[in-house]
């Protein structure tokens, strides 16, 4: 399965292993940049979009990020990647220290991310 394949909001998508009404991980590569956000802040409609946490990377460190969070066990010590901590009962924060964003995803939400990271939905297109 490729990128094309995932569901798509604007330019945000998420992998096809999401459901339609399912909280995800949603990833945006726009420029030399790799966005990441989760799609649960939306649901509180007191919670302004423009707002909305996101974590980037560079689009040249977004396939060690990949590697990382299908590989818990990879190391990344000084690598200047966000952080990834997944917890046992599989769920995961991914956290950036310079701005302090930390985005919370349930079990379901990072199996899917992952699962759709394996199938080749999120990598990067030539344009």
């Amino acid at each position: 399965m490729s990128r094309s394949d995932s569901v798509r909001t604007t330019n945000w998508f998420k992998s096809s292993r999401s459901s339609e009404t399912q909280s995800c991980v949603e990833v945006k590569f726009e420029g030399d940049r790799v966005f990441l956000r989760d799609s649960k802040y939306l649901r509180n409609p007191e919670n302004n979009p423009a707002t909305q946490p996101t974590i980037s990377l560079t689009v040249s460190s977004w396939p060690a990020f990949c590697r990382y969070a299908t590989n818990p066990a990879a190391a990344l010590v000084g690598t200047g990647l966000p952080g990834i901590e997944q917890r046992p009962d599989g769920r995961a924060t991914v956290s950036c220290t310079e701005t302090a964003v930390a985005l919370d995803f349930l079990p379901d939400e990072w199996a899917a991310f992952v699962a759709g990271i394996i199938a080749g939905e999120f990598e990067l297109v030539a344009a």
